[in-house]
């Protein structure tokens, strides 16, 4: 399996679903701590590069 048949938009439904139904610790009893690291390092990544990268790309001069 690879890495992107776990985070296909049915699959995203699914994962979104159970957290309704069975909260955060049903999510994690189904699928495991793997899809709550992966999640982090989604959020940290994506915020890394709003908030740290960008505005420094801009005050380099590099994107402005």
């Amino acid at each position: 399996m690879s890495f992107r048949s776990h985070f296909t938009r049915e699959k995203g439904k699914e994962y979104r679903r159970v957290w309704k139904e069975q909260g955060f610790k049903g999510l994690i009893k189904k699928y495991g701590w793997k899809i709550v690291v992966a999640v982090f390092f989604y959020y940290l990544i994506r915020d890394s590069i709003l908030y740290i990268l960008i505005p420094y790309l801009i005050a380099k001069g590099v994107l402005g």
